[in-house]
């Protein structure tokens, strides 16, 4: 089958909402893609434009994270993003849900309705064109090549 254009990208500094987002997942080896910074993660997503982003804000990088997301939608408008963060960021929810994020929580805990929006996301995500191959493979009544 063609490759998406998106991907399950998670950006945080150590790796813990990515575990937990993981354990959540109802597709069983689900790819995770981890970044450790905006930048990073906004790389990835100019080659996967259809991407959802798990973003965690921080008090460091807020101002950053907030700028981007500002213009994630004109730069990237097939892609979507959630905002994790701790609990004494709680009240930049609603700075976040301005800027564009579809989701936001401060419990890894809490991640079971994130990862279902991230997985309909990643299926309705648009897929690169079939190669002829592939597209004759997908027409056999037997089914995919090994």
């Amino acid at each position: 089958m063609a490759a998406g254009l998106a991907r399950l990208i998670v950006c945080e500094r150590r790796g813990h909402w990515a575990v937990a987002l993981r354990r959540e997942l109802p597709v069983a080896g689900q790819r995770v893609y981890e970044t450790r910074s905006v930048a990073e993660c906004w790389e990835m997503l100019a080659g996967w434009p259809a991407s959802f982003l798990l973003v965690e804000l921080t008090r460091s990088g807020a101002d950053v994270l907030l700028e981007r997301m500002a213009w994630l939608e004109r730069d990237f408008p097939a892609a979507r993003a959630a905002v994790v963060a701790e609990r004494s960021l709680s009240g930049c929810e609603w700075w976040m849900r301005e800027a564009g994020a579809i989701h936001f929580t401060v419990s890894p805990r809490e991640l079971g309705p994130l990862a279902r929006l991230a997985v309909r996301h990643l299926d309705a995500a648009p897929r690169a064109p079939l190669t002829l191959t592939e597209r004759i493979w997908a027409d056999l009544p037997w089914g995919k090549a090994e």
